[in-house]
């Protein structure tokens, strides 16, 4: 189904208290693929709930496969509920998972 094959791959995590948006990209920054929890079958407020999150990361895991990626970088941007349960689903899986970094912006004074 992928025409383009990449080793390494960054996953993006976007975590509000309604939704976590996950983007999978190549290392140049183009979009491979993404997943929410509205797209596996969660509407209103069961989106924001860490399970629906879950099944978002699995599906995405999916799409990572076809395009043959083995490690990941993830960025999680955010304080939602479903941010842990993404990083839990991503080093429970056989991808390699070579950093965790927080990039939510903070507000200074």
């Amino acid at each position: 189904m992928a025409t383009k094959k990449v080793d390494r791959a960054k996953i993006y995590v976007n975590s509000t208290f309604n939704n976590t948006i996950l983007t999978l990209t190549d290392n140049n920054g183009q979009v491979l693929g993404w997943s929410t929890p509205g797209t596996v079958g969660f509407k209103g407020s069961k989106k924001s709930t860490p399970y629906a999150a879950q099944l978002a990361t699995e599906r995405l895991l999916n799409k990572a496969k076809d395009f043959g990626i083995r490690s990941v970088m993830v960025l999680v941007k955010g304080t939602g509920s479903g941010r842990n349960a993404v990083i839990n689903t991503l080093k429970g899986s056989d991808l390699k998972v070579e950093d965790v970094k927080n990039i939510t912006p903070v507000a200074h004074s």
